[in-house]
């Protein structure tokens, strides 16, 4: 298959199974195996992971800083996407807690669900980012999963 500008899909979606569901899947089926080993290098490993999300992060940031795209987007543009992500954060934040509650969860659950049904992660979004667009146009593709995740992050906190 073949998208509206050339891009092969099937490619695409290759290339994104391959960088993320692989070594996800590889993950779970070697637990068995190496589920011991990694429970008891967990402080390393848990440094080991929050390192490469960390890069992924930085590329993507580094990546905008270097195509100019702090000086390509107007000041009330990136106000409004702040706002549009606030508002978007906001109605997974009430839906999720409404639902929970609905449901009757403990308190717990209701965290656990109100956290996660809002996440999205640059750690998957910047990797298909890249496979799907053309490397100058990630920056500014990415830039409304970059203010989201951070406004997330910051939000959930709380």
């Amino acid at each position: 298959l073949v998208g509206s500008a050339g891009h092969d899909t099937l490619a695409s979606i290759g290339r994104i199974t391959l960088q993320l569901f692989v070594p996800f899947l590889a993950g779970h089926l070697l637990r068995p195996w190496i589920g011991g080993f990694v429970q008891r290098r967990a402080a390393v490993l848990k440094f080991v992971d929050q390192g490469s999300i960390l890069l992924v992060v930085y590329t993507a940031f580094s990546a905008a800083v270097i195509e100019g795209l702090w000086h390509d987007i107007p000041l009330h543009a990136l106000a409004g996407l702040v706002f549009v992500c606030a508002v978007i954060l906001a109605i997974a934040l009430a839906a999720t807690t409404w639902i929970s509650r609905r449901i009757g969860f403990s308190k717990e659950d209701e965290i656990t669900v109100v956290f996660c049904g809002s996440k999205k992660s640059l750690a998957s979004g910047v990797p298909m980012a890249k496979v799907l667009f053309a490397s100058h146009a990630v920056g500014a593709l990415v830039l409304p999963l970059m203010v989201f995740h951070q406004m997330q992050l910051m939000v959930c906190a709380v």
